[in-house]
């Protein structure tokens, strides 16, 4: 069984020889490795590259790190980093890179969680000045796409990253209907490998696997955590509290209500951003329509994949309309849109009036579930599972309505009907239209 992952296929093609390391990035097991191995690979052979002068190094592999052994044999395999890391010795792999390389044919050079070689930055920069050397690497940790590093790439990196399946892909790829995917995706979600898996035993076990021996201990072992309870503790939380707005105090409260221990704002700060870091969740900010303004706090928590966050609830919490939203907001993020959580201040009549006799107006914040901006275009988007009743429908639009600009306004709910337009232009569409293709 084999998904498609064209759009990140198209990318990679239109990148070729463009003087840059292109950088795959990724929650581990989002299918960066098997988009490069496989898919971009086999387009390589057929465009009649030679296979042996396509190079594939995985540096978390212990088949490919034996390859390194015959070189520099007085020099470890393995040496520690300023942070007292273990990575792969740098020299030993350029050495090797050296062994099977020439400075006349034209060399690809596919390169996996290359955040495990020690000096990586200076080792990919000097891959640049070999100008028939096309380099590609993958990563499952932003840390190593920060600022300080960004500024050693000094502009010589360019950023793709991959998602888990999208519901798109993910109907492809299983040749089923929409309807039938969505029972599935919306409870394991779309780690390329646990959809391919035969039974909802398994891919249960292995998702609770991942969270447990692959995302918590890589956090746990890359920022030296001594309290894993906490850092555990503090995922399910995240977990629970999808689509909803938090902040660290908030969130520090449930923590304290929920485990009878205490944390503190601050590592909540501190254990959000490792969660990001592990691209894990994303943390999106509220941004004021009327007053053109960002809002610091309350933010809203979504999962890379809803899959890992239903397992980390022990698959308790099958809210619809949470996981809905939290789909939403990936697909947004797959078209390659900016994604914000929007809110609108607006004055509402009141049926009261002062002692003058004037009708009071209440200050009312209206949310817009997102702003998606891409380009010069903006999108209001709204998530409403159900918008069956005249009076839902009201509440679901009344946000969008008190929007004055000629931005496109779109509610998406489950209806199953034709795009339609209201008298005041907002246009709702149907979720699997939408999910399926739906040009916004």
């Amino acid at each position: 069984m084999e998904f498609p992952r064209d759009k990140y296929l198209q990318q990679l093609i239109k990148r070729r020889h463009d003087g840059l390391i292109k950088i795959v990035t990724g929650c581990r097991r989002a299918g960066k490795s098997y988009l490069l191995y496989r898919i971009f690979y086999k387009l390589l052979v057929d465009q009649g590259i030679r296979e042996d002068h396509i190079i594939r190094f995985s540096f978390d592999t212990d088949e490919d790190l034996d390859k390194l052994l015959p070189f520099l044999p007085e020099e470890p395999l393995f040496v520690e980093d300023s942070s007292k890391n273990r990575k792969v010795n740098s020299r030993k792999f350029r050495a090797y890179i050296t062994s099977i390389t020439n400075s006349d044919d034209e060399f690809v050079l596919l390169l996996d969680e290359v955040q495990e070689l020690d000096r990586f930055v200076n080792t990919l920069n000097g891959f640049l000045r070999h100008q028939n050397f096309d380099v590609y690497v993958t990563g499952s940790n932003s840390k190593f796409l920060s600022s300080d590093i960004a500024t050693e790439f000094r502009g010589r990196g360019t950023e793709i990253h991959v998602l888990p399946l999208s519901f798109k892909e993910y109907c492809a790829g299983l040749k089923t209907t929409p309807q039938e995917a969505w029972k599935e995706y919306i409870v394991t979600g779309g780690i390329p490998l646990v959809a391919s898996m035969n039974t909802e035993e398994e891919k249960i076990s292995y998702l609770k696997n991942l969270c447990d021996e692959t995302y918590l201990k890589d956090i746990i072992a890359r920022n030296d955590i001594r309290t894993a309870g906490k850092l555990s503790d503090t995922f399910n939380i995240l977990a629970s509290v999808i689509s909803s707005p938090v902040n660290p105090k908030k969130i520090s409260d449930t923590f304290n209500s929920v485990t009878g221990s205490s944390i503190s704002q601050d590592t909540i700060s501190t254990y959000l951003n490792y969660f990001k870091e592990a691209f894990v969740i994303s943390t999106v900010q509220k941004y004021n329509i009327k007053g053109r303004a960002y809002i610091q706090t309350p933010f809203k928590v979504y999962f890379e994949d809803i899959g890992v966050r239903n397992a980390r609830l022990n698959f308790r919490q099958i809210e619809e309309t949470h996981i809905m939203e939290n789909i939403l907001y990936n697909e947004l993020r797959y078209r390659g849109c900016n994604v914000d959580v929007g809110q609108m201040d607006i004055s509402e009549k009141t049926d009261r009036k002062d002692k003058n006799g004037k009708i009071i107006y209440a200050k009312k914040a209206l949310e817009v579930d997102f702003i998606a901006t891409f380009g010069d275009q903006k999108y209001y988007v709204q998530s409403a599972l159900d918008m069956s009743g005249r009076a839902k429908e009201e509440q679901e639009k009344k946000s969008l309505y008190y929007i004055n600009d000629s931005f496109r306004k779109i509610v998406i709910t489950k209806n199953g009907l034709k795009p339609q337009t209201d008298e005041k232009g907002v246009i709702t569409v149907d979720l699997f239209d939408f999910l399926l293709g739906w040009n916004m």
